[in-house]
């Protein structure tokens, strides 16, 4: 039996959802939202489809977008309109980071308004910058809706097409052990999955600090955290100049983020001359041979079109123990066994148009929709489409001081 059809008139959506006749009528107008059909006399008519996405469009507002922006978002944005809870989850994420930079930018006004107490007319006009500058740095949220919904979507892969389903959070955490009284590290911590998929494993004895170059991004982790980020120290670090004492940490982190340091061996030494000896560096990446069918899928159609960024080329599976010997003799590498069987082609391709390359660009309008029949073939001949994933970690234990002379005569 057909699933029954609730639709509103222009009248009946402006009383359900507090808008103006006069904004539902321009947003029509302008092709931000128009009604999916109109009945025999000529009445337009709202599906629930259309009220998840004028909500969309009332949370984009919220958030400090222009219509223009909301306009290529709505038209980039291909993910389903029914999925609303994903949608609602991705809109708080995006405000508690602008709450997260607006209770940053407040503690620099109160530190530079501290600074002129105490030194009466003497202005520090190198502090009143700094506050210029914070107010200023992480603003384009267009862009951070932008990458939130590009997270969600190679996010929304895994989780559905992915047969290890005990989850790469899950099976990394594992791997750190549960020994009390640890100190513990993460460089480069993003949004923190690894905590909060893992919350109900942490040992209460441990001592955290989570780090990242980018303060807002910190802000808002303790904010996601919540009831949790009491366990926890934040710390802005750069993981070239680690503002730690030699020996102090049982373990350290670099989840899937050392391909993005420029001087990794810099890095490398850091880490190693923060660890205790007998501590573990736990460095996560993946091998060239991830994802190399979604690649593949995209040349055959054009060899000009563009999916996996080569960024992690840098450090990879085989060749990060290269990058790790500059500082650590004893590496042993662990691999998290997965793979995916992809049936359905609008989750492939939201994938494929959510990496930093140039498919987004490319993959729209006729061309979208040749590649989308082109995937559609793929599945009805094969069933599904298979996908490597070829992911794991570098072990490397401290089993010495090394100074850093060792390692400038490594280099050298």
């Amino acid at each position: 039996m057909p699933e029954e059809r609730h639709d509103f008139t222009t009248g009946q959506l402006a009383r359900r959802t507090g808008m103006t006749l006069r904004t539902l009528r321009y947003y029509d107008k302008i092709g931000l939202l128009k009604p999916s059909q109109t009945n025999r006399a000529a009445v337009r008519l709202y599906s629930k489809e259309d009220v998840a996405r004028l909500h969309k469009i009332q949370m984009l507002k919220y958030i400090g977008l222009t219509l223009t922006e909301i306009g290529q978002i709505i038209q980039d944005d291909a993910t389903p309109e029914q999925n609303l809870r994903s949608s609602l989850q991705m809109h708080k994420e995006i405000i508690q980071s602008q709450i997260a930079h607006l209770q940053y930018v407040s503690r620099a006004i109160d530190e530079t308004l501290g600074k002129l107490d105490r030194q009466g007319q003497q202005v520090d006009w190198d502090g009143v910058a700094d506050v210029m500058r914070t107010i200023h740095r992480e603003k384009d949220w267009s862009e951070q809706y932008h990458n939130a919904v590009r997270l969600q979507a190679r996010m929304r892969l895994y989780d559905q097409f992915s047969s290890n389903k005990i989850g790469w959070h899950r099976w990394f955490f594992a791997h750190l052990g549960s020994q009390p009284h640890l100190k513990v590290l993460e460089l480069g911590c993003g949004d923190a999955a690894l905590w909060q998929r893992n919350a109900d494993l942490i040992p209460d004895t441990w001592s955290i600090t989570l780090t990242d170059l980018s303060a807002g991004m910190l802000e808002q982790v303790r904010m996601s955290l919540g009831a949790h980020s009491g366990r926890f120290k934040f710390l802005l670090v750069d993981a070239q100049e680690i503002p730690f004492h030699d020996n102090e940490f049982d373990i350290v982190i670099a989840n899937h983020m050392l391909y993005h340091v420029l001087d990794m061996n810099r890095a490398v030494f850091e880490m190693h001359r923060v660890l205790k000896p007998g501590g573990c560096l736990y460095a996560s990446t993946m091998s060239t041979r991830h994802l190399q069918e979604i690649e593949q899928l995209t040349q055959a159609f054009d060899p000009q079109i563009r999916v996996l960024d080569p960024v992690m080329e840098r450090f990879q599976l085989d060749n990060g123990r290269d990058t790790l010997q500059t500082a650590f003799t004893e590496i042993e590498q662990i691999r998290f066994e997965d793979d995916m069987r992809v049936d359905e082609v609008q989750p492939l391709i939201q994938y494929m148009t959510s990496t930093p390359m140039n498919a987004r660009k490319v993959l729209v309008g006729a061309k979208l929709d040749q590649f989308t029949s082109y995937l559609k073939e793929k599945i009805a001949e094969q069933g599904s489409i298979y996908i490597t994933k070829d992911t794991g970690f570098f072990l490397a234990r401290k089993t010495g001081i090394r100074t850093r002379r060792d390692r400038d005569d490594t280099e050298h």
